[in-house]
C-alpha cells in the first residue's frame, strides 16, 4: 500500500502536462494556420506534378519496349497464327487516338459542336450555382423549423418552389444539348468514314486485300453511334462533378475549415486509389464483347448470303453448331462482364456510399465541436443551420466525387470504342496508301514446290512487297506484271500482252488460273505488284460479271447505275433512248411493270438470270465505254441474243475483253488469251474458223480414243 500511495499521485501532472503541450501546439498552430495550409497546398501540388511526371514516365517506357520488341511477318501458312489482341487501356496513345477522332467530330471554332459545348457548359455553371443556393436553402428551412419560425420557413418554401423553374429548365436542357451532341458527333464521324470508306475503291480493298478489320460494317454502323453516345455522356459526367466538386469544396472549406477537408479527402484518395487497383480491365472487356458481337452478327450474315449452296448441300446442322458456338462464346464472355460488374459493384457502393458518408458526418459537426475562425455559432438554430447546410454540400461534393469514380469505368468503356473506330480509320489510310496486310494461306511462289526450292518460299513478301507502275494510255498495254491470287500465290510470273482500240480480245483458261486477278487490276481494284499497266482511266472500262450487281432504285437506276438522274440529263440521255436500249436486248417489256420506269422492287429476287444479264447489257449500251470486260455474261442468255448483243457492241465502238468457253463468240474476237493453270500462257492471234476446226477435230479424237477399250476388249473376247 505505501507503494501505491507513491505511484498514484504522478498521474495528474502527466495528464496535466500533455494537456498543456497539447494547448502550445493548438496555439502555435492557430498562429501560423495560414502558413501551414499554404505549405500544405504547395505539398499537394507539387506531389500532383511528380506523379503525372511518373505516369509519362512509364507511357514513355512503355512506348520505347512496345518499339523494341521483334516484329514478326504477317504472312503465314496454312497452319495458322496466334493473333495477338491489343490491350485497352487509358494511355498516351488512347488519348492521342481520342484527339484525333476530336478534330473529326469538331472540326473547328465555328462549328455547330462547339457551340452546343459551350451551351452545355454554360448550363453545367448555371446548375452548380442553383445547386449552392438550393444547399443554403434547405439549411435555413431546417433552422426556421428548429426555432419555430413558421414565417421565414413559408417564405423559404416559397422561395423553394421558384427556385425550382429554372433548375427544372436547367436540367431539361443539359439532357438536350447531350443527345443533341451525341447526334452531331455521329454525324460528323458517320460522314468521315463513309467518304474515307467509299473513296477509291476502299470498301473492296478492306474486304478481299486486307484482313486486319473483319466488320468494318458493324464498326461503322454501331461502334460509331456508341462511341458518340459515349463521349457525349462523359462530357457531362465530368465537367459537371468537377464542377461540383471546386464549388462545394471552396465553401466547405470556408465552413469547416481547410484541415478536416485535408484530412478527409486525404483518406478519400487512398480509398480510391485502393479501388482503382482493383478495378478490372472494363475497357479491353468491352472491346472484346463488341468484337464478338460482330462476329455473331457475320455468322449471320454470311448464313444469309450462302443459304442457297447450304440448303443444297443439307449443312442446316454444320451452321447451326457454328452459329451455337458463337453465340455461347459471346454470352460466356457477357457473363464474366457481369460477374467482374458485380464485385466491383459491390466494393464501389461500400466505399463510396458508406465508408465516405461516415467520414462526412464526421467532417461536418466540425463547427459544433470545434470553434473554426471566422465563425460565430450561436444556439441550437444556428448550429443545426451549419450542419445541415455542410452536410448537403458534402453530399454533393462525395455525390460528384462518386460521379467522377464511376467516370472511369465510363472511360474504359471509351477507350474500348476509340480504340476500333481508331483501329478502322488507321487501316483505311494505310490501304489508301496502298500498304496491305493479309495473312496468306500458302506462300506465293512459281517455283514448283516439289523441288524444294527454298528460295521459292521468299517469294512471296518480295512480290507481294513490290509495286509496279501505272500509266494512263488509250490502250491496255501490260509489261511483266505479276498476276497473284487472293492468298498470295503467284499464278502468272510475268505477263505480256496488249489491246488496242478495235481489237476484241478472247480469254481462256481453267479456274484459278489469273482471268479474275487481271480483271481486277484492270478496274484498279488490285494494286500492280510489278511490271507496268498502260490502261485508260477507270471511267472507259466497263466491267460486267456473270451475275450482275443490281442496285436499289427504280427500273430506270438499274439501267443507268452507276450514274443518277442528273448524270443522265447531262448526258441528253431520256427515257425513250433507254427504251430503244431495252429493245436492243429483247427486254422492253419490263417497262409496262406497274409505275413503268419509277417501278421499285426487290431486282435481283424479281429478274431471272438471263433477263440480269441483259440489264448488264443495256448498262454496257448506255454507258458506251472505250473498252468492256465480259465475264460469262452470256451463259444465261440465248445464242440469238448474245449474237445481238455483241453486234451492237461492236457499232458502238466499245473493244471487247471476254471470258467465256463458248465457242459462239470465238468469231468476235480478234486475239486470245489462253492460260494454262500452271503459269504459262498464250497470247496470239484468234483464227476462229480454223480454232473451230481444230476443236472439231479434237472432240472426234477424243470421242474415238473412249471407244479405244471398249474395241481392246472386244478383240480380246475374239481372239479368246
Amino acid at each position: 500500500m505505501p507503494v501505491q500511495s507513491k505511484i498514484l499521485p504522478s498521474s495528474p501532472p502527466l495528464e496535466k502536462t500533455i494537456k498543456e503541450l497539447i494547448s502550445v501546439l493548438t496555439d502555435l498552430y492557430l498562429k501560423n494556420r495560414t502558413k501551414i495550409s499554404r505549405a500544405v497546398y504547395l505539398s499537394l501540388f507539387v506531389a500532383l506534378i511528380g506523379r503525372i511526371y511518373h505516369a509519362i514516365s512509364e507511357q514513355k517506357a512503355a512506348s520505347v519496349q512496345q518499339v523494341a520488341l521483334p516484329r514478326h511477318p504477317r504472312t503465314t501458312s496454312a497452319d495458322g497464327e496466334a493473333k495477338t489482341r491489343k490491350r485497352v487501356e487509358i494511355n498516351r496513345e488512347f488519348f492521342k487516338n481520342l484527339l484525333r477522332l476530336l478534330k473529326i467530330v469538331i472540326p473547328g471554332w465555328k462549328s455547330k459542336e462547339l457551340r452546343l459545348l459551350i451551351s452545355h457548359t454554360f448550363f453545367l455553371l448555371v446548375r452548380a450555382l442553383i445547386s449552392l443556393y438550393v444547399a443554403e436553402l434547405d439549411g435555413k428551412l431546417v433552422s426556421s423549423l428548429v426555432r419555430g419560425k413558421g414565417k421565414d420557413f413559408l417564405k423559404g418554401i416559397v422561395w423553394w418552389m421558384v427556385v425550382a423553374v429554372p433548375a427544372t429548365f436547367t436540367n431539361s436542357m443539359l439532357s438536350y444539348h447531350q443527345c443533341k451532341l451525341a447526334l452531331q458527333y455521329r454525324g460528323r464521324l458517320t460522314n468521315y468514314l463513309h467518304t474515307r470508306y467509299l473513296q477509291n475503291m476502299t470498301f473492296y480493298s478492306l474486304s478481299a486485300l486486307d484482313d486486319r478489320i473483319k466488320n468494318a460494317d458493324q464498326l461503322i454502323a454501331v461502334d460509331v453511334s456508341r462511341f458518340s453516345n459515349s463521349l457525349a455522356e462523359l462530357y457531362s459526367n465530368l465537367a459537371k462533378p468537377i464542377l461540383d466538386m471546386i464549388i462545394y469544396n471552396y465553401s466547405l472549406s470556408r465552413s469547416v475549415g481547410g484541415e478536416g477537408l485535408f484530412m478527409m479527402s486525404l483518406l478519400v484518395q487512398v480509398s480510391a486509389n485502393v479501388m482503382r487497383a482493383l478495378t478490372p480491365p472494363f475497357g479491353k472487356y468491352v472491346a472484346e464483347e463488341a468484337r464478338l458481337e460482330g462476329e455473331f452478327r457475320f455468322q449471320h450474315s454470311r448464313l444469309i448470303e450462302n443459304s442457297e449452296e447450304i440448303a443444297l448441300y443439307h449443312g442446316h446442322e454444320t451452321e447451326k453448331d457454328t452459329l451455337d458456338k458463337g453465340y455461347f462464346t459471346l454470352i460466356k464472355h457477357v457473363n464474366r462482364i457481369l460477374r467482374r460488374r458485380l464485385y466491383h459493384g459491390v466494393m464501389e457502393d461500400f466505399v463510396i456510399k458508406y465508408f465516405w458518408g461516415a467520414l462526412g458526418l464526421v467532417l461536418c459537426s466540425v463547427p459544433v465541436f470545434f470553434k473554426i475562425p471566422g465563425q460565430t455559432l450561436r444556439g441550437m438554430g444556428d448550429r443545426t443551420e451549419s450542419f445541415v447546410t455542410n452536410r448537403r454540400m458534402l453530399l454533393s461534393s462525395s455525390d460528384a466525387f462518386g460521379r467522377v469514380m464511376f467516370s472511369y469505368k465510363e472511360i474504359t468503356e471509351l477507350a474500348g470504342y476509340t480504340s476500333r473506330v481508331s483501329a478502322l480509320i488507321s487501316v483505311m489510310d494505310s490501304i489508301q496508301a496502298g500498304h496491305f496486310e493479309k495473312s496468306l494461306i500458302s506462300s506465293a511462289s512459281t517455283a514448283d514446290a516439289d523441288k524444294g526450292n527454298e528460295a521459292s518460299s521468299a517469294a512471296a513478301p518480295t512480290v507481294l512487297n513490290g509495286r509496279g507502275e501505272i500509266v494512263e494510255s488509250s490502250e491496255i498495254e501490260f509489261t511483266d506484271v505479276p498476276i497473284v491470287s487472293p492468298n498470295g500465290d503467284v499464278l502468272v510470273e510475268k505477263l505480256n500482252f496488249s489491246v488496242k482500240p478495235g481489237k476484241h480480245l478472247l480469254i481462256v483458261g481453267p479456274n484459278g488460273c489469273g482471268k479474275s486477278s487481271l480483271f481486277r487490276i484492270l478496274g484498279g481494284l488490285w494494286p500492280v505488284y510489278g511490271g507496268r499497266v498502260r490502261k485508260p482511266s477507270y471511267g472507259d472500262i466497263f466491267y460486267i460479271p456473270q451475275r450482275p450487281y443490281l442496285s436499289r432504285g427504280t427500273l430506270r437506276q438499274q439501267i443507268i447505275y452507276p450514274d443518277g438522274i442528273r448524270e443522265m440529263r447531262d448526258k441528253k440521255v431520256s427515257d425513250e433512248d433507254l427504251l430503244r436500249i431495252l429493245s436492243t436486248v429483247d427486254i422492253q417489256g419490263i417497262v409496262d411493270r406497274p409505275h413503268g420506269w419509277e417501278a421499285e422492287e426487290e431486282w435481283r429476287d424479281v429478274l431471272s438470270g438471263g433477263l440480269q444479264q441483259r440489264v448488264a447489257m443495256a448498262r454496257l449500251f448506255y454507258h458506251q465505254p472505250k473498252y468492256a470486260i465480259l465475264d460469262e455474261c452470256t451463259s444465261s442468255v440465248t445464242l440469238e441474243i448474245e449474237r445481238a448483243m455483241y453486234e451492237q457492241a461492236k457499232e458502238l465502238g466499245v473493244t471487247l475483253m471476254t471470258v467465256s468457253h463458248r465457242r459462239s463468240l470465238w468469231r468476235y474476237h480478234d486475239d486470245i488469251l489462253q492460260f494454262d493453270g500452271q503459269g504459262n500462257y498464250i497470247f496470239t492471234k484468234l483464227d476462229a474458223e480454223k480454232r473451230l476446226q481444230l476443236e472439231d477435230e479434237k472432240d472426234e479424237l477424243e470421242l474415238q480414243l473412249r471407244a479405244v477399250p471398249e474395241l481392246e476388249r472386244r478383240l480380246q473376247e475374239l481372239t479368246t
